[in-house]
């Protein structure tokens, strides 16, 4: 499996995210303690949001650790919106275009998890995607394919219904073939304005989530951090682990829900797939 975060909030660089904590993502990728694999290091990538229309992408194929250029990256981009990734395959090759994040126009994609048994379920499941979308599928991951499922069935216009219908859809798929507990996933997207989270798996027992403790409420627990101050009271972290030990600072997402983060009130809610 992976490991992945998602920060929104007021523009901050890349490098206070993915490298200054404790238990950094870059960490992580060496020391996880909550997924599957304790070393993630099948390549990695990050996306950022100059503009809502422009997402950049920069992936490696290299472990997280040991990428100079990323070391470098790191230090001079700063943006609203990060998604950060790093990888442990699967099964498909470790090749750049199938590290994550995916992206297609100002859509942003990553995914912890698996399609059970997708190379049977492969073919059943890319026909599901829209004839005009397809040429757009560079890589062979479930989790790309995921990807393209969930833009055919609305992701621009319906994020949340779309994931659930596309979901619905392989779940669907995998019963025809007699392929149980079909999806694990947490998911992150976001179109360069808002960013969703995904936790959901067809056995109930989701990989780990957590979102952060709203950032006035941890300026009242923890005066002293200075970092706290540096940063809007819109900012909003999600992880698959939590990046340090402050208390008071991660929340778990429920199972079987879905949050989104966006200027105002954030928002969490059940996630219910709809099969076709």
């Amino acid at each position: 499996m992976c490991r992945w975060l998602a920060y929104s909030g007021s523009p901050i660089l890349l490098d206070e995210l993915l490298f200054k904590p404790a238990h950094s993502l870059i960490d992580q990728s060496r020391h996880s303690t909550l997924g599957v694999e304790t070393t993630n290091g099948d390549g990695f990538g990050v996306g950022w949001y100059a503009t809502p229309a422009s997402p950049g992408v920069f992936r490696g194929i290299g472990p997280a650790w040991n990428d100079r250029n990323l070391v470098n990256l790191a230090s001079t981009v700063t943006a609203p919106i990060f998604l950060a990734h790093i990888r442990a395959s699967t099964g498909t090759p470790v090749q750049e275009t199938n590290c994550h994040p995916f992206r297609f126009q100002n859509w942003l994609w990553m995914h912890n998890g698996s399609i059970a048994e997708f190379a049977r379920l492969k073919r059943d499941l890319v026909l599901g995607v829209d004839p005009g979308l397809y040429p757009a599928i560079e890589g062979s991951t479930d989790s790309e394919v995921m990807f393209f499922l969930a833009l055919t069935f609305g992701l621009r216009d319906d994020p949340p219904g779309a994931v659930e219908r596309a979901v619905g859809f392989i779940e669907a798929v995998a019963a025809q073939h007699g392929v149980d507990h079909s999806v694990q996933m947490t998911v992150a997207t976001s179109d360069g304005t808002r960013l969703w989270a995904f936790r959901y798996s067809t056995v109930r027992q989701s990989r780990s989530l957590f979102y952060s403790t709203d950032v006035r409420a941890l300026r009242e627990l923890h005066p002293e951090n200075a970092q706290l101050l540096q940063v809007s009271d819109e900012a909003r972290l999600i992880v698959s682990e939590p990046l340090g030990q402050m208390a008071g600072a991660w929340n778990a997402v429920p199972e079987s829900a879905y949050g989104v983060i966006q200027e105002g009130q954030d928002l969490i809610a059940g996630f219910h797939p709809q099969r076709p």
